[in-house]
């Protein structure tokens, strides 16, 4: 893996926090995954609980899942 290739997640991450920083300073509210429930940000800083979200599976590098339909 290159160099380049290895600074991906982290250039991810900081974009992703500039997109969620400049949607809320337009005055648009954010809907986000905090700590295992779905939340709706607003701009003043207030939070609104959408739903509570499934656990998290666990994915080992490499590995592949099927989905099932219900």
């Amino acid at each position: 893996m290159s160099a380049r290739e290895k600074r991906i997640p982290e250039l991810a991450e900081e974009a992703v926090k500039k997109a969620r920083t400049r949607t809320l300073q337009s005055g648009r509210n954010v809907v986000e995954a905090v700590d295992g429930e779905l939340v709706e940000t607003r701009p003043d800083g207030s939070r609104k609980v959408i739903r509570p979200l499934a656990s998290p599976i666990l994915v080992a590098p490499g590995q592949k899942l099927i989905r099932r339909r219900k």
